[in-house]
Parts: C-alpha cells; sequence; structure tokens
C-alpha cells in the first residue's frame, strides 16, 4: 500500500517562502515509477491544479498560470520525496495542499487531472497573513 504524507505547511506574511515536501511510503514503493502533483484547496473552492512533474527527476514540470514564477516543484527519487518551494507567497496561496502520485510508463509526460492520480496525501495547512 502506498502512502503519501505532505509536511512544510504553515503560517506566514506575504512576501514568505516556505518548502513542501511529500514523502511517500509503502512496500516495493518507487517514486520513480510514478508522475507527481500538487494541488490544493482553498476554504469554499475546488481543489485545484498547482504544479506537476515528470517520472525523470525534472525534466519535464508544469504549473498552474497563478503560481508560474513562485513556485518550484522538484523531487528526489532516491529519497522518495517530492518538493514544492514557494517563494514570495501571497493571501490568495492560502489553502491546504495534497500531493499526489500517479504511476506511468512515460518518462516525461505530465498531468493536471485530478483523476489520473491514482494516490493521494492527506494535506497540510498553508495560510499567508497580508
Amino acid at each position: 500500500q502506498v502512502q503519501l504524507a505532505e509536511s512544510g505547511g504553515g503560517l506566514v506574511q506575504a512576501g514568505d517562502s516556505l518548502r513542501l515536501s511529500c514523502s511517500a511510503s509503502g512496500r516495493t514503493f518507487y517514486l520513480s515509477r510514478y508522475r507527481m502533483g500538487w494541488f490544493r484547496q482553498a476554504p469554499g473552492k475546488e481543489r485545484e491544479f498547482v504544479a506537476a512533474i515528470s517520472r525523470n527527476g525534472g525534466g519535464v514540470t508544469y504549473y498552474a498560470d497563478s503560481v508560474k514564477g513562485r513556485f518550484t516543484i522538484s523531487r528526489d527519487n532516491a529519497k522518495n520525496t517530492m518538493y514544492l518551494q514557494m517563494d514570495r507567497l501571497e493571501p490568495e496561496d492560502t489553502a491546504v495542499y495534497y500531493c499526489a502520485a500517479d504511476r506511468t510508463i512515460s518518462t516525461v509526460s505530465v498531468t493536471t487531472m485530478e483523476n489520473a492520480y491514482d494516490y493521494w496525501g492527506q494535506g497540510t495547512q498553508v495560510t499567508v497573513s497580508s
């Protein structure tokens, strides 16, 4: 069974930075077999795509327009961990952030579609005050 666990959330001020981590575990689980993504859900809103990364350690990445240039997704397959570096945070970034994994044979594809992902973490709260 695959388990994803997010960490690194917290309360910060506008303009600050945070680094989220997503640690994966499970018997015979290898992160390198999964393309990964970050999503977020703000209060009263639908969950939305934030960023995605291909299997091959960052060869392909994709971002929502709202975070492009401020957030950076990365992964360390040897550590079974994915990251989301969030800089110049804005109050609009306040949300619960979720990581997700999708097993695929493709090493270079990414997906923004929620229903493509097989596994999800429980989420970590990020609150940005103005």
